[in-house]
């Protein structure tokens, strides 16, 4: 169950001891050594790696007989990423049924009020930036936690813009593809600024991406 892309980047055995604890709720390292056949310190070992990871946590259950309260370790919150979640294709069947239920229009107003409730939430942080650079990088912060991956980037020429090459909404992008402009509106209101997207093909010079350049820090239309 563990989500399959994790299984070719992390170690093995962290990825049986997350399996067996979100099977069991819960185990001491005697038992997580004995069910994945490893020595109770190398287990150990692995597990304190985990909790410091901030993918475990350890809780003191008390024994029913006289004797210091067992060192239990268990998933936390964190964990839960790593775990196949309701996502894309969730949203899409969504988007899907309320065009059938409601009509054509049904979809794209689903995404504005998502937007919205995004510009909603974020506008309270970015007010407090002391400038249209902190803002934007700290919009870029924002976005990460929602699931895109990006950097902040600067030069002369082409002044300053986000550069993302991810986004967990991109195959809803490509059936709403008005969904597009949602977005940009939505960071331009944030920024109080014009940004021009661009989509930037993969190849030579790098992978794919999405450049959101700033358009009053520096960058020149065109082109």
């Amino acid at each position: 169950m563990f989500l399959p892309g994790f299984r070719d980047l992390v170690k093995e055995g962290w990825v049986k001891i997350l399996d067996e604890l979100k099977l069991s709720g819960g185990l001491p390292v005697p038992e997580l050594s004995r069910r994945l056949e490893t020595s109770y310190m190398g287990m150990k070992d692995q597990c304190d790696k985990l909790v410091a990871l901030g993918y475990l946590e350890r809780w003191r259950l008390p024994r029913q007989e006289v004797g210091r309260p067992e060192i239990m370790y268990r998933l936390t919150a964190k964990a839960d990423a790593v775990f196949p979640q309701a996502g894309v294709s969730l949203s899409l069947d969504l988007l899907e049924a309320a065009r059938v239920l409601f009509g054509e229009t049904a979809p794209e107003r689903m995404l504005l009020n998502y937007f919205e409730r995004l510009r909603e939430r974020w506008m309270p942080k970015l007010i407090k930036a002391k400038s249209l650079v902190e803002r934007a990088t700290l919009l870029s912060s924002l976005r990460e936690k929602e699931g895109c991956f990006g950097r902040c980037k600067y030069d002369a020429a082409r002044g300053f813009r986000i550069e993302e090459y991810h986004h967990p909404l991109q195959a809803v992008f490509a059936v709403y593809p008005g969904a597009v402009n949602l977005e940009l509106r939505m960071m331009e209101d944030l920024l109080g600024s014009r940004i021009v997207r661009r989509e930037i093909p993969g190849g030579r010079g790098g992978p794919a991406r999405i450049d959101y350049e700033v358009a009053t820090l520096g960058v020149r239309d065109g082109g």
